[in-house]
């Protein structure tokens, strides 16, 4: 049996959180990134929250993953992404 390199149980659901610079189309967009590899994702598996001075929002994103080489897609697309500052 091979090694495994992470403690998470695939398939899961698996928060994301995104953050970048408060602009209108910044849920769009990164939901968009998303479903390039979760075409099923929609907007309503998102959780949008500005910072206290506004200029930054949070958008936690609730995918679901079959595998870990998924959500490190995932995360390699929305860390390239110019609109994103954070993922965690």
């Amino acid at each position: 049996m091979a090694e495994q390199d992470t403690l998470i149980e695939f398939p899961c659901d698996f928060p994301i959180k995104v953050m970048g610079e408060a602009r209108e189309d910044f849920a769009e967009a990164i939901v968009l990134a998303i479903q390039a590899h979760l075409p099923e994702f929609h907007v309503g598996q998102t959780e949008l929250r500005a910072s206290s001075g506004g200029r930054y929002v949070s958008l936690t994103c609730t995918v679901h993953v079959t595998s870990k080489p998924q959500l490190d897609d995932i995360y390699r697309t929305l860390t390239a992404h110019p609109m994103v500052r954070v993922v965690l």
